[in-house]
């Protein structure tokens, strides 16, 4: 699902200034390799709406997309950017390095971290115990199977790996306050994965479905969840990217989500 971008002409060839938000930020993104954020990235952003002074991780945060759509669109939410490819971390730091960003870049931070570190070692990256409000994941959930690319950068950030979202979603447990909200995407044949890998961790999961048009298989799934929660999962009605089958344009509400003018707040 490709987002509204507008890359810049007038940078070298390896890397894309590309304005999101319809330019509220920007990111320095590489080109021709690696992970170019769109629009699963806006989507996750979405998932938070939460207008209190909060912290929030962005676990695989690649060149900070959806991190930096929440500090954007919720003014007292700070981010931390959590990347284990040197080289993407260092995309994030471009990004927070423009002066296009300096308002949101106040409010964001990059640890370049493995996601699932544990223990002594993730609390020496900087992910401690009970530290965050949110935390938000687009992990690589491509199956390990499927047609390989020849660009290793790429490959890192699509490709599944053994027993990912236990341990993706074992590091959020870890440094997410009680009470606070996980919100991942994620392919839909990865659901049970997802809810056997929550447990006991979190409940009231809320997922929705993502279809393309009326009549058209879901590609994506949204989840969120509740760190120490007992409610039982809801099924949520699903999202149309496009709501008239002759149009490649997004449907109103989902041009909002994408542009950062809405949130999509959980049920309950």
């Amino acid at each position: 699902m490709a987002a509204s971008v507008e890359p810049s002409l007038d940078k070298p060839q390896a890397e894309t200034v590309d304005a999101f938000h319809r330019g509220r930020f920007h990111l320095v993104q590489p080109v021709g390799r690696g992970h170019r954020a769109g629009m699963d990235a806006m989507l996750l952003a979405c998932l938070i709406v939460d207008d209190r002074a909060i912290r929030v991780a962005d676990l695989g945060a690649g060149a900070g997309a959806a991190g930096l759509a929440v500090a954007t669109r919720l003014p007292h939410a700070s981010v931390v950017l959590v990347e284990r490819s040197p080289d993407m971390a260092g995309f994030a730091r471009k990004s927070l390095a423009l002066t296009e960003n300096a308002d949101v870049a106040s409010r964001a931070e990059v640890i370049q971290a493995d996601v699932t570190l544990t223990g002594k070692a993730r609390v020496a990256a900087g992910l401690a115990d009970d530290s965050f409000h949110h935390v938000i994941m687009n992990p690589p959930f491509n199956d390990p199977g499927d047609r390989k690319t020849p660009d290793a950068l790429k490959a890192e950030a699509h490709a599944m790996t053994e027993n990912l979202f236990e341990s993706w979603i074992r590091t959020a447990g870890a440094i997410m306050i009680p009470g606070g909200q996980l919100s991942l995407i994620a392919r839909p044949q990865s659901i049970a994965e997802i809810i056997a890998a929550c447990g006991k961790r979190f409940g009231g999961l809320e997922i929705t479905a993502i279809h393309p048009r009326p009549g058209e298989n879901a590609t994506r799934i949204l989840v969120t969840a509740i760190k120490g929660s007992r409610a039982r999962l809801q099924l949520r009605a699903p999202l149309l990217m496009h709501d008239n089958p002759d149009s490649h344009a997004f449907a109103p509400f989902v041009d909002d989500l994408n542009n950062g003018r809405a949130g999509y707040p959980r049920l309950r």
